[in-house]
This record gives structure tokens, sequence and C-alpha cells, in this order.
């Protein structure tokens, strides 16, 4: 995957090809200031940041690219600040809406590393709730729980995920609305020491802005995270297995791709977290299938090797009939192993 586009820089050249100083380009006045941007963008690290978020992250193309404008955007705006140029503060509270597992909370980290390094947050860290963490149960609870919650979060990122669960308004009693506000008023007051980032569906985002317009004001940037192809899961799930010295063996590769075409079409598909679960269960089949070998040694490198009918097993190939004419019924499932959905 090639990198993301580099930073456009352009400096201006005297008729020798040299970069144009206030000394050498007689054209400009005499008291002209200039600055290398391409050197800011180094010294930054911004470009060690996101040269690390293009190779970690596979796909979510549009994803990085928001994230290099962002980025652009405050490291212009830092370097007017040291040239006096003086303006109202960016606002950098986010909204990141997509399916299940796409990357949103992984993003959501690497964005506090950038503004960290950039300077618009003191810690750099992420503290991540949903609902239950904000709202109470009773009469003077919620307060306490979100105003807890934000001053773990300050100085660096509060990330609420499924943040349209705050809001109930079916039930006149729910307690949410009183989370609502008082991060409304934190996110305005304290926009300088705290990054709220909303994540979840984009429909229901929608919804939740359109009951919520304090929230909509607020935010400026609006990130949509698409699904992964068929491609790019089979790539993630090849990384996670390497993280933990797996590998898939020919025939694993081929079944866990059929695997990702059918898993997509169920209930209840999260994207890398079915894939995440999905090789849970291959790695759990894989060694009651070792243990259960007829031989008494097996090659050091079978501990490491998943193998098809690891992956086979899954219900979700129950009564598919693949491309050979074969049916992987639940007969090809190992009886000792419990059913599951993945």
């Amino acid at each position: 995957m090639g990198l993301l586009p580099p930073l456009i820089v352009t400096t201006k050249k005297d008729h020798m090809g040299q970069p144009a100083t206030a000394a050498n380009e007689g054209a400009q006045s005499a008291g002209e200031q200039f600055v290398d941007l391409a050197a800011e963008f180094s010294d930054s690290g911004l470009g060690e940041i996101l040269h690390a978020i293009d190779g970690d992250l596979v796909g979510l193309l549009p994803v990085k690219r928001r994230i290099r404008e962002i980025a652009t955007l405050l490291l212009v705006d830092r370097v007017r600040k040291r040239f006096g140029l003086e303006s109202e503060p960016p606002t950098l509270h986010m909204s990141f809406t997509g399916n299940a597992g796409t990357g949103k909370t992984t993003v959501a980290l690497r964005m506090a590393s950038i503004l960290h390094g950039l300077g618009y947050i003191r810690k750099g860290h992420v503290v991540s709730v949903t609902r239950d963490d904000l709202v109470g149960q009773y009469i003077g609870h919620t307060a306490p729980k979100t105003k807890e919650v934000l001053k773990r979060a300050m100085g660096g990122v509060l990330f609420i995920d499924e943040a349209y669960y705050l809001h109930r308004p079916e039930n006149e009693r729910d307690y949410g609305q009183e989370a609502i506000e008082i991060l409304l008023q934190v996110m305005e007051n304290q926009r300088d020491d705290l990054v709220v980032v909303l994540a979840g569906y984009a429909d229901r985002m929608q919804t939740f802005f359109q009951s919520n317009p304090g929230f909509r004001s607020r935010v400026s940037h609006h990130i949509d995270f698409p699904d992964y192809s068929d491609a790019e899961l089979l790539e993630i799930a090849e990384r996670m297995l390497a993280r933990q010295t797996y590998t898939l063996a020919p025939d694993a590769r081929r079944s866990l791709a059929d695997y990702i075409s059918l898993r997509r079409e169920q209930p209840l598909f999260a994207n890398a977290r079915s894939v995440r679960n999905a090789l849970d269960r291959a790695r759990l089949r894989h060694s009651v299938r070792l243990l259960q070998a007829p031989a008494q040694a097996i090659p050091v490198a079978e501990l490491s090797t998943l193998r098809a009918p690891d992956i086979l097993a899954s219900r979700v190939f129950s009564g598919i009939a693949p491309a050979g004419g074969e049916t992987r019924m639940a007969a090809s499932r190992d009886p000792s192993m419990p059913p599951e959905r993945e």
C-alpha cells in the first residue's frame, strides 16, 4: 500500500536555482519573512505518525486523507501563532461514523498522538466510554459520574462510543440529558484542554445530532469510516495472526476468504471485529485438533499453522456448497466443539 500524498510545499527559487530569501530576491520587500513548511512538517514528527497510520491501518483511505488534512490545518495554525497571526483556536471535537469494527477507536488513539505532538492537548491519552460510564440510575447519580469521566479525560481525548444512547427521548425518567448538558458545557468552555469524539452508526448519529443541535454546532470534523472490503479483511486477519506468531496454510487462507464473504451476508457482521472473533475460534479448534491427533509427536511448525478444518468447522459454512461441489455441512465440525455463530 502506498503512502498518502506528501504535504506539498512550494519554495521560491532565484535565477541560480537556489531557494529565494529576503536577501537574495530583490523583487521581495526588504522586511518580508519566510517559513519553510517542509521543515516545520519534518520537525513536528507528523511524518512519522502519518507514515505509521498508513502502514498500520489497512484500507480506510478516505479516513487517512481526512486525518492528514486536519493535521496539516493544525500545523499551519501553529506556525501562524508563532508569527503573531492570531486567530480563533480551531474547534477539534469530532464525529466518527461507521459500522462496527471499522477502526474508529484505533484512529482516535492515533489522532490523540497528532494533537499531543502539535501541542493541542497536554497528555495525549484517550478515555473511551459508553453511556453506562456517564449516566446514572437515579437522581443525583449522573452528574458525579460524568464529571469524574471528564476529570480523567482532561488534557486528552474523550471517546464516546455509540453516543446516541445518551439521548433516550422515549423515557421521561432517563438521566441522559443531564450528562449531555454537562458535556456540552465542557466542550464549549474547556475546548482548549479536551477533545471529544462522538462515535457510532451513521444513521443513528444523524438522528442524534438532529435531536441535539448543541452537539452539531460544537463538532466541526465529521469523518465517515467505510466498511472493509473482503481483501482488506483477509489482510487484517493475516496481520492479526502474525502478531500472535500464527500463519495460515494455503488451504486455510482460501477457506478464510470464503468465510469472510459468507459472514458479511449474515446478521451482526462487525468487519474486523468479526474477523478477530473468527480467528479466536479457529485457534481454539486448532488446539483441539492438535491434541486429538493420532501421532504422539507433531512438527513444532504445526503449533503455529492454521489449516482449512480449523476454519471450515464454523457454522457459517453449514449448508453452503462451494465451487468444488462438496457441501460443507455441520458433519464437518468436530462434535466435541461447541456450536458458534462465527
